[in-house]
């Protein structure tokens, strides 16, 4: 049922369409005239005013043909990491990629697009099903931003399915960490670098001594930290007067994730008491773990649902991030499928005309197996 040569267009046009994140306007305009071009319900939810981007989330509503069936949705988000403006698409051998000099949004297209083409399809099967809504958000790279405004607890919603996780096709994420953020600023004291050196304090070496005493990488099977940006400096010239970096920290463990952000923040403390420099730590929790247990209906619908296509429904846990763990948090039991998206984030990424496929008849797989009885 479901139109592969419509889901492989519908990919190719999402992925042409520039879209760094606070900057997807293009591509909501697209896809809103898209949904209503295929009749189906589709509105923006203010996002763009909150974030300071130009577009707003949006949400598209197939109405219930059959009374007491579950009320689902389906997710993915319109933004990429980098921007595309000049995109390149090889298609080879049945996979799809860029011609390396950019990456080929397949990051988040590649679950969007079979999310949209599953819908489609359920509606043009005739089959019973409860309410359908896509949520379809922005800004979810820079840090899962548009679904934190979006106010999916208004739709009175069972549960519903985040496409946004790699291969393999028929496996899904049921259990993910708590991610926590740390800014840091170690401001030290400037001095002619070849003058009077020794009346400076350079920041740089603060942190230098600071993270030669600091955990970092794998802390434990599933708890990391990463230093990631660090800026600072003025001149060759002059002793370094400050640096600001950011890092973080993520694990299923919140007491192990509690235990590393207070190792580093007291590594980064101590450093700057050894050299005499001030030091100013902010420390925001992203966002929050969720584990979904095995028996409750959003699992095993889709345990159902992939059994029937073939799949042996395998759970995963993974220290990613998406906005499952937005909605999670909101009280809407979610969690991630997964798509062919391959190597994202770099400009090697790729998708299989296969996965594409197969990702859209998971999807559709579970809409059908959702819609098949009334809830309990």
């Amino acid at each position: 049922m479901i139109q592969e040569a419509r889901l492989k267009r519908l990919f190719l046009d999402l992925i042409s369409i520039n879209a760094p994140s606070l900057d997807e306007k293009e591509v909501v305009d697209w896809t809103l005239q898209y949904l209503e071009a295929n009749n189906l319900e589709a509105w923006t939810e203010s996002a763009a005013a909150q974030l300071g981007g130009n577009a707003d989330n949006v949400i598209a509503h197939l109405p219930a043909n059959a009374e007491g069936r579950p009320r689902i949705f389906l997710s993915a988000h319109f933004d990429t990491v980098e921007p595309t403006p000049n995109l390149v698409v090889i298609e080879e051998d049945g996979v799809i990629r860029s011609d390396g000099t950019s990456i080929l949004g397949a990051d988040d297209k590649g679950g969007m697009a079979p999310a949209i083409e599953a819908v489609l399809a359920l509606r043009e099967s005739g089959l019973p099903h409860g309410d359908v809504y896509l949520l379809l958000s922005v800004a979810e790279e820079i840090g899962l931003l548009g679904a934190s405004v979006l106010k999916i607890e208004d739709l009175n919603l069972d549960y519903g399915y985040v496409l946004d996780t790699g291969p393999p096709v028929g496996t899904f994420v049921t259990r993910t960490a708590t991610h926590d953020h740390l800014r840091v600023f170690i401001e030290g004291k400037p001095a002619h670098a070849g003058k009077d050196p020794e009346h400076g304090i350079n920041a740089i070496q603060v942190l230098a001594d600071a993270v030669t005493r600091m955990k970092l990488g794998r802390i434990g099977p599933e708890t990391t930290a990463n230093l990631g940006i660090v800026r600072g400096g003025t001149a060759t010239n002059v002793v370094c007067p400050f640096v600001e970096l950011e890092a973080e920290a993520r694990s299923t463990n919140e007491a192990e994730l509690d235990a590393q952000i207070g190792h580093m923040i007291v590594e980064f403390e101590a450093a700057a008491a050894r050299f005499g420099a001030t030091v100013s730590i902010e420390h925001h929790r992203h966002y929050h773990a969720y584990d979904i247990p095995e028996n409750s209906p959003v699992v095993q619908v889709a345990k159902r649902a992939l059994t029937a296509q073939g799949f042996a429904g395998t759970s995963r846990t993974t220290l990613g991030g998406s906005d499952a763990n937005i909605y999670n948090a909101k009280g809407v039991p979610t969690i991630v499928l997964a798509t062919g998206m391959d190597r994202i984030h770099t400009h090697e990424e790729f998708i299989r005309l296969d996965d594409l496929y197969s990702t859209a008849k998971v999807a559709l797989a579970i809409l059908i197996e959702s819609g098949g009885s009334p809830k309990a």
